[in-house]
């Protein structure tokens, strides 16, 4: 008789705030909140958290922030830590049903287990002081005495989501290939605790080269959400059942990523991407915009836009050029084109060629090269005095 009833039909997704949440793992809530979109269902996320630690409590908020920054919304957050009292039960009642036994082996020791302490006596037990596991019985679907409770008395991975996803009523989780062995031990541990609902386990390629990157680290080198979550969701948003074979890999491509970025960026309206550079107008959104032809990152472009506004010193080789520049551009009138302005600065300084090209570009643009003065002069003429301050 099945003592657990199923409430809820709902998905779940799974991260541990253990460390920076990685590409492959912000894909798999990507995918989970589509077909929990798509199907009418509710998200729920579970932390992880095994033992707490004030690190955890850290990364948590890193981690739900993250979920927010990408649209991922969920009906329900739950912890793993909070059943922790009903994973010791759990395991209890599997010793008493003799689905799992006490093992005094070592942690370490070789997989698939050999058995060496499953015929064990309760005698002898008891009569062990020695530290240890316990580990499930071997069945037609695993072959291998994998661990649920370590000698620390914490759960496994394995055996917790077994348990949490039965206690929550989850019916559905998406996950990649890799862990598609992971899904008949815990259908294992629900079985043997008499819970008989079926879990939907659905799979999805690999993402190859995905661990490298934690998706805070996209995010600080400048990288949008919206090109982050296109770009991981155009490798693949379809799903097959654990019978069924998945796609082969797909790989994580920076420079494919870059792409899209830049597509993201010249998609933004001006001043939704001068306010993501920091500042509050439409045509600084518009310089930025030509600065995507080289460049494919908000933080690159920003470096860019930021050297402009900076306060600048005068150039070295060229101090009195740049001071005699900078002072008449700081008293000269209004000029709606760049020629008319060049040509004003040109007479009144009489300064030619390089004395006068090289300072001014250094005063305007806060290097020595990259977009011609006469394309930049239409976004910034109205800042002129700011910008050579």
């Amino acid at each position: 008789m099945n003592s657990f009833q199923r409430s809820l039909t709902m998905v779940r997704f799974s991260v541990a705030p253990t460390h920076d949440i990685l590409v492959s793992e912000l894909r798999i809530a990507l995918l989970s909140a589509l077909y929990a979109q798509q199907k009418n269902l509710p998200l729920i996320v579970r932390m992880e958290d095994g033992k707490r630690s004030e690190e955890m409590e850290r990364r948590e908020d890193e981690l739900l922030e993250i979920l927010s920054l990408f649209g991922i919304s969920y009906s329900q957050l739950y912890y793993q830590s909070n059943n922790f009292k009903y994973h010791l039960q759990f395991a209890s009642t599997l010793l008493d049903r003799k689905k799992a036994f006490i093992c005094f082996c070592a942690e370490d020791k070789a997989s698939p287990y050999d058995g060496a302490c499953e015929p064990l006596s309760n005698e002898e037990i008891l009569n062990n002081p020695s530290p240890f596991v316990i580990r499930m019985k071997p069945s037609s679907t695993t072959s291998d005495s994998f661990t649920i409770m370590q000698r620390d008395k914490y759960p496994t991975a394995i055996f917790a989501r077994a348990c949490d996803d039965m206690l929550q009523g989850v019916s559905t989780l998406i996950r990649e290939e890799s862990h598609k062995e992971d899904a008949s031990k815990e259908s294992l541990v629900r079985e043997a605790l008499g819970y008989e609902e079926a879990l939907n386990y659905l799979y999805v390629p690999n993402l190859e080269n995905a661990e490298r990157w934690s998706v805070k680290a996209l995010l600080d080198e400048g990288f949008m959400p919206e090109a982050i979550a296109r770009y991981l969701l155009a490798l693949g948003t379809e799903w097959q059942r654990c019978e069924e074979q998945t796609n082969t890999p797909v790989a994580f491509e920076k420079e494919a990523l870059r792409q899209m970025n830049r597509a993201c960026i010249q998609n933004l309206s001006d001043m939704e991407l001068s306010k993501r550079l920091g500042y509050a107008c439409e045509n600084i959104g518009k310089l930025a915009k030509l600065y995507t032809n080289t460049l494919n990152t908000t933080a690159e472009i920003k470096v860019k836009i930021d050297a402009i506004f900076s306060k600048k010193e005068p150039l070295c080789g060229f101090e009195t050029e740049s001071k005699t520049l900078q002072k008449l551009i700081l008293e000269a009138p209004y000029f709606e084109s760049y020629d008319a302005f060049e040509a004003y600065l040109a007479e009144k300084s009489a300064l030619k060629a390089e004395a006068f090209f090289t300072p001014l570009y250094v005063l305007f643009m806060g290097e020595k090269s990259g977009l011609a003065l006469a394309q930049t002069y239409p976004f910034l003429k109205n800042y002129l005095k700011e910008i050579v301050r």
